[in-house]
């Protein structure tokens, strides 16, 4: 019998880390996959449409809206983003774990649907977070500053989440992340399915 994925949620404010911080993740942990979002936003430089992002117009984004296909859906930035309900059970029912990136709106509405765990990304101090919006040399002055403006009711939202990681030394918060997915592997639950024949055996 094959043990159900679990559905893992990460929210941090942008320039975070949390984008560098997953990537790294999946090179380290097995039978993890992040969903790829639809979103109604122009593809950055490098972007993959597919891989990064499913990059649609408004009408076709409405459309899969009407049809119930967004596990989740979001404004944000004058961007639409949803996460694909189909793609997310499926993966689950095969045993894999899924991240999805989404913010703390998407968090709660994916909360009153189903069982997940989630995890909410800090920076070490909001000048940190500055200067790494700056580094990513992707936004003009005027958006960063947007985005910093948001960061403290993005941040408020943090109590919510069941564990929290502080991003100030990259290779502590990225153990810290690994220590949450694998310790959520080995909860009873999961083992009693996982290892059903063995602990029928050594019963007896």
């Amino acid at each position: 019998m094959t043990v159900l994925g679990t559905l893992f949620i990460i929210s941090a404010p942008s320039g975070g880390g949390k984008t560098t911080l997953v990537n790294a993740l999946l090179e380290r942990v097995p039978k993890v996959r992040v969903s790829v979002s639809h979103t109604t936003r122009a593809p950055r430089a490098g972007e993959v449409d597919g891989k990064n992002y499913y990059f649609v117009d408004e009408n076709q984004f409405n459309d899969l809206q009407r049809q119930g296909g967004f596990l989740e859906s979001a404004k944000v930035f004058n961007h639409f983003y949803g996460t694909s309900k189909s793609w997310v059970f499926e993966q689950l029912q095969q045993g894999i774990d899924v991240i999805l990136e989404i913010d703390w709106q998407g968090a709660q509405r994916v909360k009153e649907q189903m069982d997940c765990v989630s995890i909410f990304i800090l920076p070490p101090s909001r000048e940190t977070l500055l200067m790494r919006l700056e580094q990513r040399k992707q936004d003009s002055q005027e958006v960063i500053a947007t985005r910093m403006s948001q960061a403290s009711r993005e941040i408020s939202h943090y109590i919510e989440y069941d564990y929290v990681v502080v991003n100030d030394n990259f290779n502590d918060a990225l153990d810290d992340l690994t220590a949450i997915i694998r310790a959520r592997r080995v909860i009873t639950a999961i083992q009693k399915q996982a290892f059903a024949p063995l602990i029928a055996q050594l019963i007896g």
